[in-house]
C-alpha cells in the first residue's frame, strides 16, 4: 500500500472530515496504529502494524481496541455530518464503514466533545464523582460481551486494583525492552514519531539524546514509577475496569466503540481519566486480578484512574495525509 502525498482537494470533503475526527480518539501509549482508505462511498480503517507493540501489547489486543474508539470518532462524526452508516468488519480486523449520502445535519452532543477528550496524567484533586454521573456512564455501555465495573476510592476493591498496578509496574520497569519501545527521549524524537511517550511526561529537559535516555533511563525505574502512581491513584474518585466475555478481535473493537463513548460522555460531565493498564497487560497479574474481584472467567481489558482536575497539554497527533492510504 502507498500512504501520503494524497490529493486531499480531490477526496470527499465530509469523508476527509470524518477520518480528521476519528484520528482524535486515544489509542495504546499514544501509538495511533491506523490507517484510513476513503472509497467512494465508504471509508476503511486498517491496523497499521508497523505502530504495534510487541512487547506490551503482544496479540494487539490494545491496538484493536484503540481501532474501535478511531471507528466510534468516525460514526459519530458522520452522524454529525448528516449521513446514516453501516459497518462492515473481516476477520483480520480491517473495519469498512459504508456511508450513505448526506440528508441533514444531525446533532450530538458527544461530537462536541471529540475534540476536547484527553487522556489526563496529571495528579487530580480527590474531589469524588457523584452517584447520578456514575449512572449516567454506565448507561454509555450497551453491549452484553462488555462489562463495566466502579471501585470507589477507600474501598477494598480499590485498594487491590491498586496492589496489582504496582506489581505490574515493577514487572514492565525492569524490562528493558518494555522501556525502549515507548519512551520517546527528546523533542526531535518526539516530533520525529509524533507517538509514544514524550520525555515531557517524565519531567525530562530537552537535551541530546544520549544524555536525555541516561537522565530517563536512571529517573524512571520501578521505584520511582510505583511513587509517583501511588499519588495519582491517591488522587482519583474511582478505579474502572472494563472486561470481556471473550478475548478476540470483534469484541476488542466493540470495547473501543464503547469505551470511546463511555470517554467523551465523562469529557461531557468534566471528569478526566488517565489508563492504568499495567494489570492487564501482564496476563498473569490480569487473571489474578480478575479472580480477586470476582470477575473470573471474564477479561480484564481496560483499567481507568478517574476524577477531576485542570486541562493538560495535548498528546501529539500524526498529520492526517500521514496516515491515508492512496487508492
Amino acid at each position: 500500500m502507498v500512504l501520503g502525498n494524497i490529493n486531499i482537494h480531490a477526496q470527499n470533503p465530509d469523508f476527509l472530515f470524518m477520518v480528521e475526527y476519528a484520528i482524535k480518539a486515544p489509542s495504546g501509549h499514544n501509538t495511533q496504529p491506523w490507517l484510513f482508505r476513503i472509497n467512494e462511498n465508504s471509508i476503511e480503517i486498517h491496523p497499521n502494524f508497523d505502530r504495534a507493540l510487541p512487547v506490551v501489547d503482544f496479540d494487539n489486543r490494545e491496538l484493536f481496541i484503540s481501532l474501535g474508539c478511531a471507528l466510534e470518532n468516525l460514526c459519530i462524526t458522520a452522524l454529525e455530518k448528516g449521513y446514516d452508516y453501516d459497518v462492515e468488519l473481516t476477520k483480520t480486523g480491517i473495519i469498512t464503514v459504508y456511508l450513505s449520502s448526506p440528508d441533514t445535519s444531525g446533532y450530538n452532543s458527544l461530537f462536541q466533545q471529540i475534540p476536547l477528550r484527553q487522556t489526563n496524567r496529571s495528579i487530580y484533586n480527590g474531589k469524588q464523582i457523584p452517584e447520578e454521573n456514575i449512572a449516567e456512564l454506565r448507561e454509555v455501555i450497551n453491549d452484553e460481551n462488555i462489562n463495566i465495573r466502579f471501585y470507589k476510592h477507600g474501598t477494598p476493591e480499590f485498594d487491590a486494583i491498586r496492589n496489582y498496578i504496582e506489581q505490574g509496574n515493577r514487572i514492565q520497569m525492569q524490562d528493558k525492552a518494555f522501556k525502549k519501545e515507548l519512551m520517546r527521549f527528546n523533542r526531535k524524537h518526539s516530533e520525529k514519531t509524533n507517538d509514544g511517550l514524550s520525555y515531557l511526561v517524565f519531567g525530562a529537559p530537552n537535551l541530546p539524546r544520549f544524555i536525555s535516555k541516561s537522565i530517563i533511563g536512571q529517573a524512571v525505574n520501578e521505584w520511582s514509577q510505583v511513587k509517583g502512581d501511588n499519588k495519582k491513584i491517591a488522587s482519583a474518585s474511582h478505579l474502572v475496569l472494563f472486561t470481556t466475555q471473550n478475548d478476540n478481535i470483534p469484541e476488542w473493537i466493540d470495547l473501543g466503540r464503547n469505551l470511546q463513548r463511555f470517554l467523551l460522555k465523562s469529557t461531557e460531565l468534566n471528569i478526566i481519566h488517565s489508563y492504568f493498564n499495567q494489570p492487564n497487560e501482564v496476563r498473569e497479574l490480569s487473571v489474578k486480578m480478575a479472580e480477586s474481584l470476582g470477575l473470573a472467567g471474564e477479561y480484564p481489558t481496560i483499567l481507568l484512574r478517574m476524577g477531576y482536575g485542570e486541562t493538560m497539554p495535548y498528546s501529539k497527533r500524526i498529520n492526517v495525509n500521514k496516515v491515508l492510504i492512496n487508492n
